[in-house]
């Protein structure tokens, strides 16, 4: 399984518990049965991690998202960028221009046209902050 693959396995899990009040292993039975996602232990790392920190993640897109408040972005958008975050903040192996790029492939694949700009804003001005660069 590729990262890419391992990486838009885990934001299918993060969008979908957005939306339930299931537990991370009740997501994870869910998902195992869905012949879309692929499940191993890399994707069930990024996609708890993601979710573990859910919190904060979301306060650093509200920090950077300028024109929108938490509550009126579309929830692809947070499961997108929570997951870019969660690796930019904490997975060593991935490069935050790589984090980037990946999840504004997503957001191509997953959002409306005008999204993918805004996914790309976010990260793009966290990316040049102080706080990303220490």
């Amino acid at each position: 399984m590729t990262r890419r693959e391992t990486r838009e396995s885990a934001f299918k899990m993060v969008f979908e518990s957005l939306f339930r009040d299931d537990t991370v292993e009740e997501i994870i039975e869910l998902a195992d049965e869905v012949d879309e996602i692929t499940i191993n232990d890399d994707v069930i790392a990024m996609f708890k991690g993601t979710v573990d920190h859910g919190s904060e993640l979301d306060n650093i897109i509200t920090q950077y998202s300028e024109k929108r408040s938490l509550d009126r972005i579309p929830k692809v958008n947070i499961a997108i960028l929570r997951l870019a975050l969660y690796e930019i903040l904490y997975d060593e192996k991935v490069p935050m221009n790589v984090a980037i790029n990946e999840a504004v492939l997503i957001s191509k694949k997953y959002s409306q046209e005008a999204d993918v700009a805004f996914v790309n804003g976010v990260l793009g001005s966290y990316s040049r902050s102080d706080e990303a660069k220490e």
